[in-house]
């Protein structure tokens, strides 16, 4: 089984407010030129989890990175 980063696991990591961090991300996943990984698997009302070292885990953590 393949290890899941949730959004709370990332935000502890990047020491970032979760409330923050969301609207940085669904912010993001409304542009799919700049950021098609995030708007790929952007679901509403579902949680933020991404596939540990997948393009979409590399791309929020660039994101919230900055």
């Amino acid at each position: 089984m393949s290890d899941i980063i949730t959004l709370k696991k990332l935000c502890a990591e990047l020491k970032i407010d979760p409330r923050e961090a969301r609207e940085r991300l669904r912010s993001a996943a409304r542009d799919p030129k700049k950021h098609p990984e995030l708007a790929k698997m952007h679901k509403p009302r579902a949680p933020w989890s991404w596939v540990k070292g997948s393009a979409g885990e590399n791309e929020a953590r660039l994101l919230l990175g900055k």
